[in-house]
């Protein structure tokens, strides 16, 4: 049997604050030199916007200009563009994680722990679902920032592959990015990405990046340059997580529980 593989690029780039056509156009340049192959291609926590609360301003509906650009990028690519960003419907507001297919096809995730200290709980309604996104043999959970801060949320009961978590995560909390990445890995037996991006919000937050791919055993595969901006480009391959499942059975291990959401 052929190796299946998913060939991932990590996004890590500075936002300008609460400029979406800026940032649009900044991704597209950014993504310009894109490898032939590529499958999936990930931008941070609110790639639009940058982490801003003001919701009655900036929030899109589904069918709004920037998941309209996203499409525009799949079909071109011929990749799945995935990113989250401030969505409308009706009178609620999510932090929506958004996954774009080459077909047009949508898929999307909203964001489950709101961050309380930020006030994001005060302008976003959370998720309700906990949801796995199928991308070639790969299945994927995707989390958003705040959500790697809770194991149980994110345990795996033998459904997923990759974890993804997008995030506008401070530097100031840098070790704790770094040491949650690895500890989602090994304990999932699961390939993780971790997407931040750089620079400094209109709040004043810096943030350095450290966008990384983890292997199911805690290593680094890769790590793109502190604070500059970069795309990380590699070929994740599904035999050796399945081979090291196999040899390795921790999963079939695990506690029996219900998540109430």
């Amino acid at each position: 049997m052929s190796e299946s593989y998913l060939n991932i690029t990590l996004v890590q780039c500075n936002l300008t604050w609460e400029q979406p056509d800026k940032n649009r156009q900044h991704l597209s340049d950014l993504i310009r030199q894109l490898p032939a192959e590529t499958d999936l291609v990930v931008f941070p926590e609110m790639f639009a916007t940058g982490f801003s609360m003001h919701v009655e301003h900036w929030a899109e509906p589904m069918d709004g200009e920037t998941v309209s650009w996203m499409k525009q990028q799949a079909d071109e690519y011929q990749a799945c563009i995935a990113g989250s960003l401030m969505i409308r419907e009706g009178e609620s507001f999510f932090n929506r994680f958004v996954f774009v297919h080459p077909d047009g096809r949508l898929d999307y995730y909203d964001k489950r722990h709101l961050f309380s200290m930020g006030e994001e709980h005060a302008h976003f309604k959370p998720g309700q679902q906990r949801k796995i996104i199928q991308i070639k043999s790969f299945r994927i959970l995707p989390l958003v920032c705040y959500d790697m801060r809770f194991p149980v949320f994110s345990r795996n009961r033998q459904d997923y592959d990759l974890l993804i978590n997008i995030a506008n995560w401070p530097a100031t909390r840098r070790e704790v990015w770094q040491t949650l990445l690895k500890a989602r890995a090994i304990e999932n037996q699961a390939y993780v990405a971790g997407v931040n991006r750089i620079g400094t919000d209109d709040n004043g937050i810096k943030y350095l990046g450290d966008t990384s791919l983890i292997d199911p055993k805690g290593k680094t595969i890769k790590v793109a340059s502190e604070g500059k901006e970069e795309c990380v480009s590699f070929r994740l391959a599904k035999g050796p997580l399945d081979r090291f499942r196999k040899s390795f059975p921790v999963l079939p291990d695990a506690d029996d529980f219900d998540l109430e959401l």
